[in-house]
């Protein structure tokens, strides 16, 4: 058994010793990416998350900024351009390019999460902080010289029941170790530029594979390049464009099968990605 396995059957040795129980695809406990509430799509405005919410805001390019109804703070692919108005407890760096990581850290940080190894080692992490768990599964990454292995993350965020899983820059469709690993996840943030990481016929793929209960769009550079994309996704996926760079869900109020774009993702980024 891989690494990918045992820590699959380490969750759920924990979830039987924690009296975990599923009744009608509804969890009680704590979130460990279970299968998701297929309640009546719902977007709600802007707004202080109540209990039981996650708010997930667009910054930008691969960052988000994913906040708990418990005062934790996570933001994605931070690079020090597309910052959050304040510091966040946790950061995560899916890939070591400039456009997704930076080495200069914001004073008030707690928590920076590479998602690539030093000296060919592989990052694992595992971080539970206030309500919020944040975990990587490692991937690899395309290069002029071939692949780099193990050079990108899709970094797993469970909260408030729910489990959100930002795929990075991803540049391949996934293992079924990697699916085993990821679990059932709720929210999927995806990369749909098309050049970059993957043609989006192949994050279609990878969306048909983690089969998630909403996806919100990134790393894309137009509007044509989105619409090309819910286009592929015509009869999976009811698309809505938000008014706002901030999307507010909790648990009960789940949309299913949605596509989100949130404002603000469609700006240039200098020097983009390789």
């Amino acid at each position: 058994m891989g690494r990918f396995g045992r820590r699959f059957l380490k969750h759920c040795l924990q979830a039987l010793i924690a009296g975990i129980t599923i009744v009608a695809g509804v969890s009680t406990g704590l979130a460990q990416c279970l299968p998701m509430v297929q309640a009546d799509p719902r977007i709600i405005p802007v707004a202080l998350p109540k209990e039981g919410d996650v708010r997930i805001s667009y910054l930008g390019h691969s960052s988000f900024l994913i906040e708990s109804s418990g005062g934790a703070t996570a933001v994605t692919d931070y690079n020090g351009v597309h910052r959050a108005p304040f510091a966040p407890d946790i950061v995560t760096m899916n890939n070591a390019h400039s456009t997704h990581y930076s080495e200069t850290i914001e004073p008030g940080v707690t928590h920076v999460l590479k998602g690539w190894g030093e000296s060919g080692t592989i990052a694992e992490h595992d971080l539970d902080f206030k309500d919020i768990r944040v975990r990587n599964i490692p991937t690899n990454v395309r290069d002029y010289g071939g692949t780099r292995y193990n050079s990108n993350s899709i970094f797993v965020f469970e909260l408030a029941d729910l489990c959100i899983a930002h795929l990075g820059h991803l540049h391949h469709t996934l293992t079924d170790q990697h699916l085993q690993e990821l679990g059932l996840i709720d929210v999927l943030l995806a990369p749909i530029d098309g050049v970059y990481t993957m043609a989006q016929e192949l994050m279609v793929e990878v969306i048909n594979q983690i089969s998630p209960s909403v996806v919100i769009p990134m790393h894309y550079f137009s509007r044509r390049g989105v619409e090309r994309f819910a286009g592929l996704m015509q009869g999976r996926y009811e698309v809505a464009f938000a008014t706002t760079p901030t999307l507010v869900i909790s648990r009960l109020r789940l949309p299913y099968r949605k596509i989100v774009v949130l404002e603000g993702g469609s700006q240039p980024f200098f020097g983009d990605d390789e």
